[in-house]
């Protein structure tokens, strides 16, 4: 009997061994092996099969297609006709269902610097004539000129740049350009208020 518990446990601890082997011939049982063992696809692989089965797939949205959450795309080119027209397009965002306090975000975080924290021209570019700029960025605040100006050519500008600032269609989706352009007619009309009612007041 004891002879038998030697040879059984002499047999187990050899088992064991081989089984903490390195080398594995057998894969096992799997259970859902498509979730294991996912078929793999190039990223960059050519689609010319796909042609042949009739697939039409480019890889790239629908003409006209507009991702859940964003505005409508643009409809202007970068040219002189396309500033001009700029002035009729209407902000598609509802002025008191955009987030402010995000907007004034992208702001301070995008346009801060040269136009400043108050709109009026003087970011940490200028700084009072002490910045490395030569001269005052344009104040969106206070000047009669871009108070007046639409809300469509203000975003025609920063689409596609204006003067000396360039474009901010790749650091700003469509929608948080016009949630810019929101705060930035925001601020001018809560700081034309206090004007109108003191012209307003009788002398």
């Amino acid at each position: 009997m004891k002879r038998l518990l030697i040879f059984s446990g002499m047999l187990a601890t050899t088992l064991g061994w081989m089984g903490c082997s390195e080398v594995r011939r057998d894969p096992g049982t799997v259970y859902m092996p498509d979730m294991n063992y996912s078929r793999a696809y190039e990223t960059y692989a050519s689609t010319e099969a796909l042609k042949q089965a009739g697939v039409n797939y480019t890889a790239t949205p629908v003409s006209g297609t507009i991702a859940q959450g964003e505005a409508p795309a643009y409809p202007y080119r970068n040219d002189s006709a396309g500033y001009a027209m700029s002035a009729g397009v209407k902000n598609p965002l509802d002025p008191t269902t955009v987030d402010l306090k995000e907007a004034e975000r992208l702001y301070l975080v995008n346009c801060g610097i040269c136009h400043g924290k108050k709109l009026d021209g003087n970011g940490p570019l200028w700084n009072d004539g002490n910045g490395p700029y030569p001269s005052k960025p344009i104040a969106l605040v206070g000047d009669e000129k871009y108070e007046a100006m639409a809300a469509g050519t203000m975003f025609h500008s920063l689409t596609y740049g204006k003067n000396a600032m360039g474009s901010y269609a790749s650091q700003l989706s469509t929608k948080q350009r016009w949630m810019v352009i929101t705060y930035i007619k925001n601020q001018q009309g809560a700081k034309a208020a206090p004007a109108a009612e003191t012209a307003a007041k009788p002398m």
